[in-house]
């Protein structure tokens, strides 16, 4: 979640200095993975992932060489990251770049006047405005995090020693009420990752709020 956040504040500083060359499908390419389904994205980094019959297989045959398995026990946990990241990075960006737009441009004139370097003006200007958009944004990947299940069962079908019924608490309670025909405990497992789920997002609004003031 940091990584995505910091993604993505680190496109919409770039989209909104102006110094970017072809700024609109720069834009347009950053938030269209978000317009891709999560099953769908998952398929196409599932086959890219792949060693047998994937982009990283296809790599391995053509130069000779063994790169890591992305979907092994120890690295799909980055892998499902990955995704989630390409995922959701330009969602997060719109939400930052839109604080940026409403920042009246007289305060940018005003510190370029005064001998105000872009790093300056980040630091002094746009970060100070993007306070509350990345609170929202830190609370929308809180909640994702914890809402997180497609990626792991569909990885499931390719990477089955890597991806543990218990891998997700929302997959858990999947598991539990579908394979394991454990409803009550199933049950039990989702309201309590809902009331952890509002806890933790109150929490982060209240820290926010108490740094704005």
């Amino acid at each position: 979640m940091p990584i995505m956040l910091f993604l993505a504040l680190l496109v919409a500083l770039a989209i909104d200095s102006g110094r970017l060359y072809g700024t609109a499908f720069f834009r347009i390419s950053v938030f269209l993975p978000y317009a891709v389904p999560a099953v769908v994205a998952t398929l196409m980094w599932g086959f890219m992932y792949g060693t047998r019959f994937g982009l990283i297989g296809n790599i391995n045959e053509a130069f000779g060489i063994s790169l890591p398995d992305p979907l092994s026990p120890d690295l799909v946990l980055a892998s499902i990251g990955n995704i989630v990241t390409w995922e959701f990075v330009g969602y997060n960006m719109l939400i930052l770049y839109s604080a940026l737009k409403v920042v009246n441009p007289s305060l940018y004139e005003a510190a370029a006047l005064d001998g105000a370097g872009q790093l300056r003006i980040i630091w002094a200007i746009k970060l100070p405005a993007l306070r509350g958009a990345l609170l929202i944004a830190t609370i929308f990947s809180i909640i994702g995090s914890f809402q997180l299940f497609n990626e792991p069962s569909i990885l499931k079908t390719i990477a089955p020693n890597s991806v543990t019924t218990y891998f997700t608490p929302n997959y858990y309670a999947y598991s539990l009420s579908f394979a394991g025909q454990q409803f009550n405990y199933s049950a039990t497992v989702a309201i309590v990752m809902g009331i952890i789920t509002m806890i933790v997002a109150y929490l982060v609004q209240l820290r926010g709020m108490r740094k704005a003031v």
